[in-house]
């Protein structure tokens, strides 16, 4: 009787040990998995950035000055301000901080904000938030992330017009909004998000087959309307504008400071999508070659752009103590204005009356500072070409 005591005693024990033991290693995957799945919040800085520092009397909650933030590792709770935030037709608006801790108010305050529909792409907005839902629900599965990043790629296929392009807000297509928008990367970071889906990356099998269907002929659609827009001067293509018209499909201004011309910054976006496709035609080779010998041919050597120290002034949109100025520079690396004016090509530069000037110095000070007049961008295109063309066994 003794030894079938000891023995239930220790059969007892080593299954106590052995659910102890599972328990902790339980514990500590799922310390690991909170650990390391970091999910990439980058996409998210330019909103923060203007819920910040930027004066803007539409903002429906501002920052507390001392706002915490949720850590990068802390992605259901950033993907649950996400959620939050995503309005009643599937989008987003812009220029708000995925990663702050909200208080009851301000969050309240955003949730009664789902009807006012200002969604947009503006700023990283809409196809961001989708990218992060995307990877919240292949690690977390829950059915709530990819609910809502269904909704968010339906208000993307309601938004894109019968020509393949988006505007830069939906439903509001007031003004330039109307336009087809390339500034700040806006309809190419919905088409990389499209082509994601496209493609079938791992964090993208979240859609059934017919929505899957879809968003492969809204990509097509988008392709062609990039090409459709390329800027075309004596039968040479050029590369695009920051806004094309989304009926006539030709270069369009946006805001004050934004005029009507061959625009560098955004088209190393666009080419950098074209040269990601897989298999391309020869419209889109063409496109692409073209592209790159604009870029060769608008090089400007012998200047770049130091950032000084100024006086502290107050503008109606921010507080700035530094200024630009141009430096010549003989061992400079090539440099590219932002905006080269149709037809003549000369860099061109704005202020917010409109009026266009050839040199930044004429440039007041406030759009000076606050406004990328010059960029570097065009180098990566450049760069990668080579290799583009040894992949593509194209000469």
């Amino acid at each position: 009787m003794k030894n079938i005591l000891i023995k239930n005693f220790i059969k007892s024990f080593i299954c106590l040990w052995t659910s102890l033991l599972l328990l902790n290693c339980s514990a500590q995957t799922k310390s690991y998995l909170d650990q390391s799945s970091i999910i990439d919040t980058t996409e998210f800085v330019s909103s923060a950035h203007h819920w910040y520092d930027i004066k803007d009397k539409d903002k429906i909650i501002e920052p507390l000055k001392d706002q915490k933030q949720y850590s990068a590792s802390e992605y259901q709770e950033i993907a649950d301000n996400i959620l939050l935030y995503q309005k009643s037709n599937g989008g987003w608006t812009k220029n708000y901080d995925m990663q702050a801790i909200l208080t009851d108010e301000q969050k309240i305050a955003v949730a009664k904000s789902k009807n006012i529909l200002n969604t947009c792409f503006d700023n990283g907005a809409t196809y961001s938030h989708l990218k992060y839902l995307a990877s919240v629900f292949a690690l977390t599965k829950n059915d709530k992330y990819k609910i809502a990043f269904n909704s968010g790629i339906k208000f993307i296929l309601s938004a894109q017009y019968d020509n393949g392009g988006w505007p830069q807000f939906y439903p509001d297509v007031s003004g330039y909004r109307k336009y087809i928008t390339y500034n700040d990367g806006a309809m190419v970071g919905v088409m990389k998000l499209l082509q994601r889906i496209v493609n079938k990356e791992s964090d993208y099998n979240c859609i059934d087959s017919t929505m899957y269907n879809k968003v492969i002929v809204s990509f097509k659609r988008g392709i062609e309307c990039i090409l459709n827009t390329q800027i075309i001067e004596a039968d040479t293509l050029l590369v695009w504008c920051q806004q094309h018209n989304n009926i006539t499909l030709k270069p369009e201004d946006a805001r004050a400071f934004e005029p009507a011309s061959i625009c560098n910054g955004e088209s190393v976006g666009i080419v950098e999508l074209l040269m990601s496709l897989n298999n391309p035609d020869e419209r889109v080779i063409k496109s692409i070659k073209s592209a790159v010998k604009w870029f060769e041919d608008s090089k400007i050597y012998g200047i770049r752009v130091q950032t000084i120290t100024a006086p502290h002034t107050e503008y109606t949109y921010r507080n700035s103590d530094e200024d630009r100025i141009i430096i010549k520079d003989p061992e400079a690396k090539p440099i590219w204005a932002r905006y080269y004016e149709l037809e003549s090509h000369k860099p061109i530069f704005c202020n917010r009356d409109g009026k266009i000037v050839y040199s930044l110095d004429e440039v007041e000070r406030e759009r000076r500072i606050g406004y990328a007049w010059y960029v570097y961008d065009p180098q990566k295109v450049l760069d990668k070409y080579p290799a583009w063309l040894e992949k593509q066994n194209v000469h």
